[in-house]
């Protein structure tokens, strides 16, 4: 491997609070995808019961989560790439593609192994095209961010709009499973790990084919409005807090009502075909502008300093995203597919799910201080850093290090 030094990046607290949040929000929606039949994630009526408190937990998850926390997850993204590289035409690109490579390989893995609903796969092959962008003005980087999002939204509501015109089977497969189907699906992840794999496989092919071509330009947009947002300081505490507050109130004042009668309409319609792309694209449309408002509020709160105490654990899980992300995906799959996990699955009910999420986030929040009070990275991190730099990252902190060592004398 090679000895040569590995350059040290700045870091910016409020980017990594802002990830941390958002890696605890995706597994508010991800925990659907490993608790019950895929269908249900995008189609609630799939499986297990839908009243009560199921409901509710699936309302307002919908509500305040879905697709908000990914979209924030993107935006970092396409600005770790501005923080990573810079804006000089050639400056370490060859890292980057490094970085990008080792990703995607990792989430080959994750994916066709452990769950098919990966990120990693799609964000590595859109951060080797978006970094060419890097050097566009603010300007145009939100303009052109803007467009790719709602080209996306345009052509995912016409598409959704020709549902009740498809053959049943392909209804089934992809939101309305039978009994029979739903059933089949369940036993095959209880009996275990193993026994699934062939199904993840192929599922998780279909997953990245759709997420890498119609799905494609949702993700750069996103990407591209991240590196608008760093250029113009929104990110690194540039802004004051007056426009923080005022951005956040705007951008919740319209994304959250707008959102919440989408998903009043999805209910009221009870999730009708010919009504279906009604709620979902106005999910779509607000979502970046709910996460916007997050980010917003993320950001006050930093500037301020009035909660530092209460952020840092989010500031550690953000740093820690990698890590926290890959170690969700492994304890759902502990927890809902069969031996040697627990296979749970299609058992526990949506109410029970959020309870779920809840402890493993606190878990998270705990570990993850006190991981870095340790350690330089998070384990995946350090990994994913040396793979990287083709050369053992140092993982202990120095002054740890020190504590740990013998007396001398």
């Amino acid at each position: 491997m090679s000895s040569a030094a590995t350059p040290k990046l700045e870091r910016f607290t409020s980017i990594d609070t802002l990830r941390g949040f958002a890696v605890l929000g995706i597994l508010m929606m991800n925990i659907q995808g490993f608790a019950m039949v895929m269908q249900a994630y995008g189609y609630p009526l799939a499986h297990m019961d839908f009243s009560g408190a199921n409901r509710d937990a699936w309302f307002y998850s919908h509500v305040f989560f879905a697709m908000k926390a990914m979209t924030i997850f993107s935006t970092l993204f396409g600005a770790g790439i501005v923080l990573f590289l810079g804006e000089e035409k050639q400056a370490r690109i060859g890292l980057h593609y490094s970085r990008m490579i080792w990703l995607l390989l990792i989430g080959f893995l994750h994916a066709w192994v452990f769950w098919w609903g990966d990120i990693l796969v799609p964000y590595a092959i859109m951060g080797m095209i978006v970094v060419w962008a890097r050097r566009m003005p603010v300007a145009g980087l939100l303009i052109l961010g803007i467009i790719l999002i709602a080209l996306t939204g345009a052509l995912g509501a016409v598409g959704m709009s020709f549902m009740p015109a498809m053959p049943e089977d392909q209804l089934q497969a992809m939101m309305m499973p039978t009994a029979d189907m739903v059933a089949e699906n369940v036993a095959l992840y209880q009996q275990g790990f193993l026994a699934r794999l062939p199904y993840n496989f192929s599922t998780a092919i279909t997953a990245e084919t759709m997420q890498v071509t119609f799905f494609a330009p949702r993700l750069a947009g996103a990407m591209l409005v991240g590196m608008a947002l760093f250029k113009m300081g929104f990110l690194t505490l540039r802004w004051s807090a007056a426009h923080y507050a005022i951005a956040a109130v705007i951008s919740l004042g319209i994304g959250l009502p707008a959102t919440w009668w989408g998903t009043m309409h999805h209910l009221e319609a009870n999730f009708a075909l010919d009504q279906y792309w009604v709620g979902e694209t106005v999910n779509y449309f607000m979502s970046p502008v709910v996460a916007f408002g997050y980010g917003a509020v993320v950001m006050l709160a930093c500037k301020t300093g009035l909660f530092r105490m209460l952020l840092y654990p989010f500031t550690a899980a953000g740093r820690m995203a990698f890590t926290n992300y890959l170690t969700q995906t492994l304890t759902m799959t502990f927890l809902f597919v069969g031996a040697p996990g627990l296979g749970w699955i299609g058992t526990v009910e949506r109410a029970e799910q959020v309870q779920i999420v809840l402890i493993v986030w606190l878990v998270q929040l705990i570990v993850s201080p006190l991981w870095l009070s340790v350690f330089r990275f998070g384990p995946f991190e350090w990994l994913w850093r040396s793979l990287t730099y083709l050369r053992f990252q140092p993982l202990v902190k120095p002054a740890a290090r020190s504590a740990g060592a013998p007396p001398v004398g």
